[in-house]
């Protein structure tokens, strides 16, 4: 970052940090809503765009060689008029990072002429093109877009940080997408009674990217084609260069007919595992030594002074009325040695007991146990270790709502299986790319490296809302001066100085 831009921000944080100092009482005789005699008009020569921040990412898609990948290995098109592969693909993704929410919302960014001068466009596809190109699509293009994402990927993670590539931990699991639609091929009804599509999605843990995402009818169980799904994600992290991989899901994933080639393969797995009445009689054989308690670490750390709880105004009316409630008073851990039915090599299994007890209203009914178990090849840590790396895989529904509500890439706009798993992968590639423009972000060495290490774990760690508000909901003024196209920024907030930090290295 240059000093007239350092300074610069500081200037304009100095602003906002002197209107916002709550010891300044002056004006306070009236509210502060004061504007009076508004009026509007229209720009003769300024150009302005709400989303300035969609320059930087479309740099970094370029940087990374994204565009002319998907040009040069993804072929739909016969004639290239007007538009290329690529025109597509970012069209579609573009449209949620400027807070699209469905198709027909590319119309008015293809009506906006200065987003088509900042993006260099002549002019984009509009709604119905866009879904036209989505049905072009067989299963095996499909394939090709995500090893398209796949080869860009693998590139930024090798400049990444030795410790970043020790484990990839890969999570997988089906959500259900909805449709209201009768006409679309392949749709079908769910075991809730939901009529659609039923994707599987494996996700990279470290980053939260989306690294494969296949459609399915709605009927299809969650296990299905994720043995093979989950090989590919794999061997895509290792020839990233990742050393280790984890595999992890839960009950619905614990296919023991593959357990003992990822094994001899050297990939670890840590699945939940349905608890059968063999194994339940195999935990209450335990010894009673061989039960440990099971701690849980807080939830975040106060920084200052603890406040007072609030009272509980659920759990009042659960007892008020007298509900049924169900309270968990202790948990402990043990582990044993099993061979699944389809394997010939044992696994250690980790179980946990809880000890639940039964209420109604202030009455307690009766204590009741219950056992939840979890097969693992890793023996390098203790079982409550085990239990606790299996709860982070929680954090894989944070990124099915993102996709779902952010991003809202799982939806089923088009008319077939193939052409909705086209638009999801896609979509999807808005969630991909602010992964990618976290990874991107330097870290300088010496005394801001913790710093700057922690702003990226944080950009990772983002909402996708919060995302396009800090990052590309930017407003400017659209410039062309001799051979440039400049983004001037008409405002300010207090996360520029990170923007700043990656424009720098993409006009490196």
């Amino acid at each position: 970052m240059s000093a007239t831009i350092h300074r610069q921000l500081a200037n304009r944080k100095h602003q906002i940090d002197r209107r916002l100092d709550r010891t300044r009482f002056t004006g306070c005789d009236q509210p502060m809503f004061t504007a009076r005699n508004i009026h509007y008009e229209i720009a003769q020569r300024s150009r302005g765009l709400a989303h300035g921040g969609i320059g930087a990412l479309h740099a970094l898609a370029r940087q990374l060689g994204l565009i002319d990948a998907l040009d040069r290995r993804l072929h739909l098109l016969q004639i290239h008029l007007p538009y290329h592969e690529s025109d597509h693909v970012l069209n579609i993704a573009y449209n949620p990072l400027c807070e699209g929410t469905c198709l027909q919302d590319i119309e008015l960014r293809r009506n906006d002429a200065v987003f088509l001068d900042a993006l260099g466009a002549r002019r984009i596809p509009d709604p119905t093109t866009a879904g036209d190109f989505c049905r072009r699509f067989t299963a095996a293009d499909v394939d090709t877009l995500q090893d398209v994402f796949n080869e860009v990927r693998q590139r930024l993670w090798r400049q990444q940080p030795d410790d970043f590539l020790a484990l990839a931990v890969i999570d997988m699991d089906g959500t259900l997408v909805g449709t209201t639609g009768q006409c679309k091929q392949g749709m079908d009804i769910a075991y809730d009674g939901t009529w659609g599509y039923h994707p599987l999605i494996l996700s990279l843990a470290n980053t939260g990217e989306v690294l494969w995402l296949l459609n399915r009818p709605g009927n299809r169980p969650s296990h299905e084609g994720a043995a093979a799904a989950a090989d590919r994600a794999a061997a895509v992290c290792r020839q990233g260069g990742f050393r280790n991989v984890l595999l992890r899901g839960d009950t619905d994933f614990s296919q023991s007919a593959h357990l003992d080639r990822w094994t001899e393969a050297g990939t670890f797995f840590l699945f939940g595992f349905d608890a059968a009445p063999n194994l339940k009689a195999l935990a209450e054989d335990l010894p009673a030594t061989a039960w440990q308690p099971l701690p849980r670490l807080p939830a975040y750390t106060v920084k200052t002074q603890p406040r007072v709880r609030p009272e509980n105004m659920k759990e009042a009316v659960v007892v008020e009325r007298e509900f049924e409630n169900q309270r968990l008073r202790s948990e402990e851990v043990a582990e044993f040695w099993y061979r699944p039915r389809a394997c010939r090599l044992a696994y250690r299994m980790i179980v946990v007991r809880k000890n639940i007890s039964v209420e109604q209203g202030e009455k307690l009914l009766f204590d009741t146990v219950r056992y939840f178990f979890y097969i693992t090849n890793i023996v390098a840590l203790k079982p409550e270790q085990i239990v606790l790396l299996a709860n982070n895989r929680c954090h894989q529904e944070n990124l099915l709502a993102q996709l779902h509500g952010g991003v809202r890439a799982l939806k089923a706009p088009v008319d077939n299986l193939v052409s909705n798993w086209a638009y999801m992968v896609m979509t999807a590639l808005a969630w991909n790319l602010k992964a990618w423009w976290a990874l991107r972000l330097p870290v300088a060495a010496g005394r801001w490296q913790q710093r700057q290490r922690h702003e990226k774990q944080w950009v990772l760690g983002l909402e996708f809302k919060t995302f396009v508000q800090a990052f590309v909901r930017l407003p400017c003024q659209l410039v062309r001066t001799g051979r440039k196209l400049v983004y001037r920024l008409l405002s300010w907030n207090p996360y520029q100085r990170i923007f700043w930090r990656l424009v720098s290295v993409l006009r490196s």
